[in-house]
């Protein structure tokens, strides 16, 4: 039986080469679709009928990933595979000389922090019965309290931190569960992040796609009784460990 996985945030950019990648290594996909005017996506399912789901999804509101969550498990009883993708990074603000636009700032909490933790509490019921039950995030340097070298970008730093913390509060609860975590930094690539491609960046979409997929794919150290999926990490597209 074909495995199955979830993106959120899928329409183009990092989501649409992971959806992809995984296409061409067998699994089903549900692709988690936010922008319906976006026609890569939409072309890219009418090449893989039955095999890629389009789903409407706006991780930052709770009717549409409660709805979301209904049709997913209106195909199919399990889902093995969740990419927590979606992210968005707008107006930054890179003083604090400069006016803050609050509703901003917590409109990207709404989307990178609190949008993840609705889709897990959504998905969870599909996963439970998975031999795999594997929970992927996508964070960032911005993230780490000890690396980041960031000195501005308040909301989007702050946001990815907090993701990192709920991250690690999801673990303690499921892993004894049997759950496994990946928490990834993806590296510098050229996405639509900030509402258009950005011409900056180390990393092609699909080359930062294949590497992510590869991460998340790849099972980690057992031996000796002892599992190194016992331990969250943060890990780099270069399989670097980052602190928190």
């Amino acid at each position: 039986m074909n495995q199955t996985a979830v993106v959120t945030g899928a329409d183009r950019g990092l989501g649409l080469g992971m959806t992809k990648r995984l296409l061409k290594l067998g699994w089903h996909v549900f692709a988690g679709s936010y922008m319906t005017d976006w026609p890569e996506l939409q072309s890219f399912a009418q090449q893989e009928p039955g095999r890629l789901v389009l789903v409407p999804m706006d991780v930052s509101s709770d009717a549409s990933v409660e709805e979301a969550g209904k049709i997913i498990a209106g195909h199919t009883g399990t889902v093995d595979l969740l990419i927590n993708n979606a992210g968005i990074s707008t107006r930054n603000f890179r003083s604090i000389h400069e006016l803050q636009d609050d509703e901003e700032v917590l409109r990207i909490f709404n989307v990178n922090t609190v949008g993840p933790m609705r889709v897990v509490q959504a998905l969870l019921p599909l996963m439970e019965d998975s031999d795999l039950k594997r929970l992927c995030f996508v964070s960032s340097e911005a993230g780490s309290l000890a690396r980041s070298y960031r000195d501005n970008w308040y909301g989007y730093c702050m946001s990815k931190t907090a993701l990192n913390r709920g991250v690690q509060g999801l673990f303690h609860e499921l892993r004894p569960r049997g759950y496994t975590f990946r928490l990834y930094h993806p590296g510098w690539v050229k996405s639509y992040m900030s509402g258009q491609l950005s011409t900056e960046g180390e990393l092609n979409a699909d080359d930062a796609a294949r590497m992510a997929v590869a991460y998340f794919m790849r099972n980690r150290y057992e031996g000796q009784g002892v599992s190194d999926e016992d331990r969250l990490v943060m890990r780099d597209w270069l399989g670097r460990e980052w602190p928190w």
